[in-house]
């Protein structure tokens, strides 16, 4: 097999883009063959902009049961994720799953099961994980040469959205259509990102605000406070109102701090321990020398590309995959601690109490709207990634 016949399932934002990246060339081990949509408006689009040995489908079930495809992108409303995961792995097909990996980590946990049983290749859809900055970051937390984590921020507010972009879809924003706001929407990349770096806290406090920027019933404004197994603490800060808005992710180690902000990350490193220098200083107001320090990075930074390629490659020949998809319950067990902790307005300790959990999110769908403006509406989501896409090998180097 020299190419992977892939069904596109769902036609909005994310599926569309998907779509477009493979029929301009940039996945040529991926070849388009169905693709399915619920909504006649879309597969209206489909009709017009896809080739026409694509085969379209009302829905995924028939996409998934028509044995055209050898795998499948799910990009549907976030509840059917693991529904259709599942069914597709029964089916024998490999799946590639749009974050966030689901809306309850119950849900999720069956599908990553079913996913271990079918022996298909599962992948998330993190395609920040493509970027050279995180990766670097990663790599120089995980490696453990500059001491332990003691704190870490990130305020990431620069998730604008309009309210007509909260009014495009009818399950956009419900409790009952979405199953969340920023945390579940825009934010599954930065939590599956501080997780990745730096390990999932223990211990979650949070504040998440619902409708408070714009007319929706979901959150859109949150601040958490974290711990972690270490005793590091963090604040973790996001909206989808402010503007301009800020990305700054801030990780002090017991060596040095790094920060990432305006696409560019530094390094500030310390001659010796801040915990041996403070113990062993005999004056009362110095502070450990360092210096900055020149972080070499790759310059890549292909995004949704670079992660469906790598999925083909995992299928063809069984290289290594962006993020495997049984890793996406990590990212949304600090979402659903966040929410929990909300709602209960407790501290809330990881693993969360998943029985409790999914009582709380049926209390808010039983209690959601059906939403009555509604403007039917699919945008270009190629700039809103929050980072600069790049393929870009001879950036060499970025000075700290």
């Amino acid at each position: 097999m020299d190419q992977v016949k892939l069904g596109i399932i769902g036609l909005g934002n994310m599926g569309s883009g998907h779509c477009n990246n493979i029929l301009a060339g940039l996945t040529p081990e991926l070849k388009l063959t169905a693709a399915a949509d619920l909504r006649q408006s879309r597969r209206d689009w489909a009709k017009e902009t896809l080739p026409d040995d694509v085969v379209l489908f009302e829905n995924g079930d028939q996409l998934i049961e028509s044995g055209l495809c050898d795998a499948v992108i799910i990009a549907t409303p976030h509840y059917e994720h693991p529904r259709l995961a599942i069914l597709a792995f029964e089916h024998g097909l490999h799946v590639m799953s749009e974050k966030p990996a689901g809306v309850y980590t119950k849900q999720v946990r069956e599908m990553n099961e079913a996913a271990i049983r079918s022996g298909k290749v599962f992948g998330m859809m993190f395609n920040q994980r493509t970027n050279c900055i995180y990766r670097k970051m990663h790599e120089m937390v995980q490696s453990g040469k500059y001491g332990q984590i003691k704190r870490v921020n990130w305020i990431i507010t620069d998730w604008y959205r309009t309210q007509a972009y909260y009014n495009s879809g009818g399950w956009r924003a419900t409790w009952d259509g979405e199953g969340g706001g920023v945390l579940l929407n825009q934010c599954p990349h930065n939590l599956d990102l501080l997780q990745w770096i730096c390990g999932l806290p223990c211990r979650v406090r949070a504040f998440c605000h619902n409708g408070k920027w714009h007319q929706i019933e979901v959150e859109d404004d949150v601040t958490a406070y974290l711990e972690f197994p270490n005793g590091a603490t963090g604040v973790f800060v996001t909206t989808t109102a402010d503007a301009p808005g800020t990305n700054r992710f801030e990780i002090t180690l017991e060596r040095g701090k790094l920060v990432a902000e305006h696409d560019k990350l530094t390094f500030f490193e310390l001659e010796q321990s801040e915990r041996d220098f403070c113990f062993t200083a005999t004056g009362g107001f110095e502070q450990p020398a360092g210096h900055e320090v020149t972080i070499e990075l790759d310059g890549k930074n292909p995004q949704h590309v670079g992660v469906l390629n790598a999925f083909a490659g995992a299928i063809l020949r069984g290289e290594p995959l962006v993020a495997d998809g049984t890793e996406g319950i990590r990212g949304l067990e600090l979402s659903n601690a966040m929410h929990l902790s909300s709602w209960t307005d407790q501290t809330v300790t990881l693993p969360i109490d998943e029985v409790l959990f999914l009582e709380k999110l049926n209390e808010h769908r039983k209690a959601s709207k059906v939403k009555t403006e509604v403007t039917e509406a699919t945008f270009d989501t190629s700039d809103s990634y929050g980072s600069k896409v790049s393929d870009d090998t001879d950036k060499g180097g970025v000075k700290a």
